[in-house]
């Protein structure tokens, strides 16, 4: 064997495992992906180096299976090291394929950084991708839409409502533009849409976007798909703010069975769901299971996101809500003393959480809330 073979062995071998990581990723085989990302990780490392574009990519896809799994630490460990990478390329060095890789590296990272709440670190990494896709792109392009997307989710999220409205706008304009009201890649805006009308208590308004949503997506994928069991579960969520308990409760449970077959029972997704059913189990006064439903929320949540994390302090702000309807404060106050200071630290002051937090700390016995 030749030196020059010798030394391409690696690469050859690396490419090998990433093709065969990415088919089993799309086959559903999650486990045996990350076995081979990582095996070509290595190689990449070895024939190219540690900063290579490839191995870049690499952490990338690695990154997207941990998000996948609520495994958010790991994820944004493989997050930052790929930006780290792509952001040390100079400007006259980047070609379309180059970019592109750039603005995935800063999307995920942005999108997780706006997960764990970071919204300032979010709105920069989004703001750099929105950037690179207009020199490249053009400013009507796809791939315009859906930075704007991004930064219309963190909007919605950081509770910058008219903002978000902007963003979704104008994602939404370029993509019926360009391919029209009834292509599937306007389900994720709808689906946000809807979203967005809900965290505004607009929920009539927003189940106009989640049926959009829901109806597109049936269309294209079958009835085990967990992008169609987060519509489900966003329409339910805009049915039970009208307080039609008897239509979303099994919309709850539809999805909440198509997260397990597909994450298991400790995801953010089945979190979010059990978080919204237990709210429709109080509102029928059903508090044990209303109570059964938070706590399982919570223990989720707690193990899948830092102390600090909004969407903590959100559950343990309802579970405060549930006692104090039964008249235990201490317990409330207990919740309340730890939600309130995540919001404060996380969220801006008019924040509909944070506002709603302080009216629960409000309605509690001076003496019991110090």
């Amino acid at each position: 064997m030749t030196a020059t073979k010798a030394k391409r062995d690696p690469l050859e071998a690396a490419c090998e495992f990433h093709e065969q990581a990415v088919e089993a990723y799309q086959e559903g085989r999650g486990d045996e992906a990350i076995v081979l990302f990582n095996q070509a990780l290595k190689l990449f490392e070895q024939a190219e180096g540690a900063d290579s574009l490839n191995v870049a990519a690499t952490l990338s896809a690695l990154g997207t299976i941990y998000e996948d799994r609520s495994r958010y630490a790991e994820a944004a460990t493989h997050y930052e090291r790929a930006v780290e990478i792509v952001e040390t390329i100079p400007e006259e060095d980047t070609d379309e394929d180059i970019a592109q890789l750039q603005m995935d590296a800063w999307r995920n990272l942005g999108r997780l950084r706006r997960i764990e709440g970071r919204f300032e670190e979010a709105k920069r990494l989004m703001c750099c991708a929105l950037a690179r896709a207009e020199t490249l792109y053009g400013k009507d392009s796809d791939q315009i839409a859906w930075c704007c997307n991004d930064l219309g989710m963190l909007g919605k999220f950081s509770g910058k409502f008219a903002e978000a409205d902007d963003w979704y706008a104008q994602a939404l304009r370029i993509v019926t533009a360009n391919h029209g009201e009834n292509h599937h890649f306007l389900i994720s805006l709808y689906h946000n849409l809807g979203g967005l009308e809900h965290a505004r208590g607009r929920f009539a308004e927003g189940e106009v976007w989640a049926r959009k949503s829901v109806e597109l997506r049936e269309q294209i994928s079958d009835g085990d798909d967990p992008a169609l069991a987060a519509d489900i579960a966003a329409l339910a969520a805009l049915l039970d703010g009208q307080e039609k308990f008897d239509e979303s409760e099994p919309l709850y449970l539809r999805a909440l069975e198509i997260f397990r077959c597909a994450h298991g029972e400790d995801h953010y997704e089945i979190a979010v769901n059990l978080n919204n059913l237990a709210a429709i189990y109080q509102a029928q006064e059903r508090l044990a299971e209303s109570e059964a439903c938070y706590r399982r929320a919570l223990a989720i949540k707690e193990t899948i996101f830092d102390a600090g994390n909004v969407e903590i302090a959100l559950t343990l702000n309802n579970l405060a809500v549930l006692y104090q309807t039964q008249g235990r404060d201490e317990e409330a106050a207990e919740l309340l003393r730890r939600a309130l200071p995540i919001f404060e630290q996380t969220l801006d002051a008019e924040h509909p959480h944070l506002v709603a937090c302080r009216e629960n700390c409000a309605n509690l016995p001076t003496e019991k809330f110090q």
